[in-house]
């Protein structure tokens, strides 16, 4: 059980603040009061936008007064649980790493004291909760990246980076789903649209969602950019439970609770080379397939070499620095 406060957020809407601090307990608490309260509506409320630690209540003052809706909503979330574990949606992006498509690859490779391949292991290893979608359409910010991993952004920001681009930004990772201005480190591009205006759904996930980087050869980004670009193409999405970040030499733990897989897979596309030209393909699949590769002995992975922590960032500069990006 958790407690709340509620802010003003301006003639139309309330905030319910559940903490200052950037965590999954927090977003599972943002998840069940916003499942709360859509299950059981309250009349003249608009919309939930949920946030890394608050959750916005739109409403129309014309409907519902400000005491009637703050009454009402402490009444429904009087004994609030947070939401966690259990199964969830996982999306699969497909991503190239490192070459044109991740010119910023080495140097998070560098800053991390590692390889480019342990690198692209160790982002591709487990599974990213949507805390909260913002910036752009479609553009999800992400917990969970591995302390190692994390990097400053640029000093002088780019001023324009691909739709697609997969970057590193101090203690986040995240996808570019459109074109843009932007300071975080590019390791590679997805072929995919997270945001589409033309599609049914135009955002592939929402809060709450997971997403699994899947890394792919630049022969498969090309085939998968055509069949986006012809309409044919479908990102998978599976079923599961949260992943166990990948361990410094540990690489079978990968695996460990993740899903039952709505489409069975026994073999993924192969990890390229960081920093290869568009041609050369090489890696191991192993990597590829992060859950479903549960069923295989953890001897049939390349372990991931040992590789010193990066001293983690102070927490609340973090929290403080998680938008910019």
């Amino acid at each position: 059980m958790a407690g709340f406060n509620i802010t003003v957020a301006g003639d139309s809407a309330i905030n319910l603040e559940f903490g200052n601090v950037i965590s999954e307990k927090t977003n599972g608490l943002i998840r069940a009061a916003a499942q709360t309260l859509e299950a059981d509506p309250i009349n003249g409320v608009i919309e939930f936008v949920p946030t890394f630690c608050s959750l916005m209540v739109v409403y129309n003052p014309c409907v519902v007064g400000y005491d009637e809706l703050t009454s009402q909503v402490r009444g429904k979330l009087r004994g609030l649980v947070a939401t966690t574990g259990g199964i969830h949606r996982v999306v699969k992006i497909p991503v190239c790493y490192g070459g044109d498509f991740g010119p910023d690859l080495a140097d998070v490779a560098e800053h991390a004291g590692m390889s480019a391949e342990e690198v692209i292991a160790i982002h591709s290893g487990h599974d990213y909760l949507i805390d909260m979608l913002g910036f752009l359409p479609g553009f999800a910010y992400l917990g969970g990246l591995d302390e190692r991993l994390h990097t400053p952004r640029l000093a002088t920001p780019r001023t324009r980076i691909e739709p697609g681009a997969v970057g590193i930004g101090g203690a986040q990772t995240g996808i570019y789903p459109l074109a843009s201005p932007g300071g975080w480190r590019i390791i590679g591009r997805t072929p995919v649209r997270p945001y589409d205006p033309d599609r049914e759904s135009p955002i592939l996930y929402a809060a709450g969602d997971y997403l699994r980087f899947v890394p792919i050869t630049p022969q498969e980004f090309s085939l998968i950019e055509t069949q986006v670009e012809s309409g044919t193409y479908e990102c998978e999405i599976v079923k599961g439970r949260a992943t166990t970040p990948v361990q410094a030499g540990t690489a079978g733990e990968r695996s460990e609770g993740c899903e039952a897989s709505e489409r069975s897979s026994t073999a993924g596309p192969a990890v390229p080379q960081a920093g290869e030209s568009n041609g050369q393909a090489a890696g191991s699949a192993a990597w590829s397939e992060g859950c479903e590769a549960s069923e295989r002995n953890a001897s049939e992975h390349a372990a991931v070499p040992q590789v010193n922590a990066v001293p983690q960032a102070n927490q609340k500069e973090e929290d403080e620095d998680a938008l910019w990006v």
